[in-house]
């Protein structure tokens, strides 16, 4: 007997109809759009760049390669990785949030980025590219707004190339010492720094409690493992804070 699919899942803490998770997202991204990276350095107190730096450097990117940056908001990532792939190659800037893509747009167009670099809307869950085509997919802290994870995990599985490989940077769970402090900071402190520089306490409370709401290390290792990945390995960065996801389609 099929079970029957969900009609809810969470927002944050509240749950919400199924099909209107993604309108709820999109506004909230929507709203910090113009202010997400000076927010991102003041939430995070700069760490962002050493998690993103370390991701780069474990993506090992070579000339020629074909890769997919989603959920790549305002183009920090893929601004390297289009720099790395040369002429030959080719990086797609991928979200499902316009806002965001418009002002990634703005800042590759400043960086001088272009020839080898798209810029496309998406829905993770849905790829609409070929099978077997990208070398490297990377997510960076976009995993936890997607609705249907295992769907966006396999589709990203269905677009690699053979010995193509997955990385998904992501808030996890920090080790129990730091529990204490990262929870004061998180439901307390960070609705705070939207409030006063984003005029957005809301969005950063949805923030924390959608970091809660993703899925524990070892738990994204056995969904990415379950979709076909192989070679699965994480690296908790940060104390667990951050965790990189490694996973290969063999």
């Amino acid at each position: 007997m099929n079970k029957k699919a969900p009609e809810t899942t969470h927002f944050g803490y509240e749950t919400v109809a199924l099909k209107d998770k993604a309108r709820r997202v999109r506004g909230v991204f929507d709203s910090v759009a113009s202010r997400y990276d000076i927010m991102n350095d003041l939430m995070s107190g700069g760490m962002h760049r050493l998690w993103k730096k370390f991701t780069i450097g474990q993506a090992a990117v070579r000339r020629g390669q074909q890769v997919l940056d989603l959920a790549g908001g305002t183009g920090d990532l893929a601004e390297v990785f289009a720099r790395q792939v040369g002429e030959r190659g080719q990086v797609i800037l991928a979200d499902i949030n316009l806002s965001m893509l418009q002002q990634g747009r703005s800042r590759l167009v400043d960086a001088g980025i272009a020839g080898n670099l798209s810029i496309t809307q998406v829905n993770a869950e849905k790829l609409p590219f070929a099978d077997d085509t990208f070398d490297l997919i990377t997510i960076a802290f976009g995993l936890r707004n997607v609705t249907d994870k295992d769907a966006a995990i396999a589709s990203m599985y269905r677009v690699l190339k053979p010995a193509g490989k997955l990385m998904v940077l992501e808030f996890s769970k920090p080790l129990e010492a730091l529990k204490p402090a990262y929870d004061l900071y998180s439901f307390k402190v960070l609705p705070l720094l939207g409030k006063f520089v984003a005029n957005d306490e809301a969005s950063y409370r949805y923030l924390a409690e959608s970091i809660r709401m993703h899925p524990d290390q070892e738990t994204l290792k056995s969904m990415m493992e379950e979709q076909g990945f192989e070679r699965c390995r994480y690296h908790n960065l940060t104390g667990g804070v951050v965790a990189l996801h490694v996973g290969y389609k063999i």
